[in-house]
């Protein structure tokens, strides 16, 4: 049987964050997403169904979320996003020369979407709230 000092050294935390509050009838959905070489990625958008968790597998992603600068995740690495009206402007393969994969495990309320795009009046009437590079 494994020891508690065992498994604790075995044990790296990523990510520590407090989400906002969940739902009592919320449901978990884990995805896994793999974009080619140089692709742009989902286009601007949002969870508004609640949080979501994510951990890049393989690559490197540019992240930007509203109200942060952008930032590359690279493998090995956790991300985190607060859902609901927050604009996720990047989850872009940040390489030309490599695929990216990672995966994301997201609350969801019953019968909202797990995505939402966000339109383009939208994102003008937003711009200020964006964090340049």
């Amino acid at each position: 049987m494994m020891a508690n000092d065992d498994l604790m050294s075995a044990l790296t935390v990523l990510q520590t964050v407090t989400p906002p509050v969940i739902p009592s009838d919320a449901h978990v959905m884990t995805v896994e997403i793999e974009w080619p070489a140089g692709s742009p990625g989902t286009p601007p958008h949002r969870h508004p169904g609640g949080p979501a968790f994510g951990y890049v597998v393989e690559g490197e992603m540019l992240f930007e979320l509203e109200g942060q600068a952008p930032r590359v995740v690279k493998a090995g690495e956790a991300f985190w996003e607060p859902g609901g009206d927050v604009i996720h402007y990047s989850d872009a393969n940040n390489r030309a020369d490599a695929a990216l994969r990672f995966v994301v495990t997201m609350m969801c309320k019953p019968g909202a979407p797990m995505l939402v795009l966000v339109e383009e009046e939208e994102l003008r009437l937003r711009a200020d709230a964006r964090v340049p590079a």
